[in-house]
């Protein structure tokens, strides 16, 4: 599934080639996907201009001045921006065409499993943050709100293993299955410790890690998952660098330990025992 970097990624190479630009078509290819596709979205979109781009979470956000299209990719689901007359293909079920004086883009959704989502919210509705599938959504891992002792404070009750903490979301939104292993093996924690056991000084390392490894994924062009491909049809590196996931019996990258695998709420966790304590 794409996660917070392949999302920003995503949003970074969609915005030049829609914002500010005017919507000249859109087309719908089925009658929607994880949910229904709001039926008289032609009708409010075409004639209006993008006004920009945002990200919440796992979510792309396109802002209009009546209301944003949220954009969620699902398991398996990409953008890419395509010249118009491209004829689309089996799993290409959305297109939003743009025109601007240097002419016309198509935005192209494929989603093959149909886990994604293409939705409106109305600014009649109210703010955005109170849309059903944004209002549980915690702080921003890269904004200014994300602390160690937000972290800290907000665990002092959850016996829960850190690791699903942080995947739950309603903390700190989209620390991914990935992010959150290897940004705890660079904190030096064990996944499989419970929350409230982990100390302030433990908890500022933690989201400083989660800061540098979502940075540095941004930057790579997210990992190569295996239904995700960036705007511009390439994949990201990230997985390059990884000292945990996905290496279960491989040498850990620092003290040459065998990295092992285990499962936490049906995801794979992968550690090392002797760097995380």
């Amino acid at each position: 599934m794409p996660e917070l970097p392949e999302v920003e990624v995503t949003r970074r190479g969609v915005a030049p080639h829609i914002e500010g630009r005017i919507v000249r078509d859109v087309v719908l290819r089925r009658d929607g996907l994880r949910w229904p596709f709001p039926p008289d979205l032609p009708q409010l979109l075409i004639g209006r201009r993008v006004l920009s781009t945002g990200r919440r979470g796992k979510y792309l956000l396109v802002h209009f001045e009546h209301g944003t299209l949220i954009i969620h990719l699902g398991m398996s689901g990409h953008l890419r921006v395509l010249a118009p007359g491209i004829a689309p293909e089996k799993h290409d079920h959305f297109d939003l065409e743009v025109e601007s004086p240097e002419g016309r883009h198509v935005l192209r959704m494929k989603d093959p499993r149909r886990f994604g989502a293409v939705l409106w919210h109305d600014a009649a509705d109210g703010e955005l943050e109170h849309h059903l599938l944004l209002r549980g959504l915690g702080v921003e891992p890269l904004e200014s709100g994300f602390s160690g002792k937000l972290l800290y404070d907000q665990t002092r009750q959850r016996s829960a293993p850190v690791k699903q903490v942080l995947l739950a979301g309603d903390i700190v939104v989209g620390v991914g299955n990935i992010y959150a292993s290897e940004s705890l093996f660079r904190a030096g924690i064990n996944p499989k410790l419970p929350a409230r056991r982990i100390s302030l000084t433990r908890y500022e390392k933690l989201a400083q890690a989660v800061r540098e490894i979502l940075a540095e994924a941004i930057v790579q062009g997210g990992s190569t998952l295996r239904d995700f491909i960036a705007v511009n049809g390439q994949s990201g590196y990230f997985q390059q660098t990884y000292f945990v996931y996905d290496r279960a019996g491989v040498p850990c990258r620092v003290c040459a330990a065998p990295v092992r695998q285990i499962k936490q709420g049906q995801r794979s966790t992968f550690y090392c025992v002797n760097c995380q304590k």
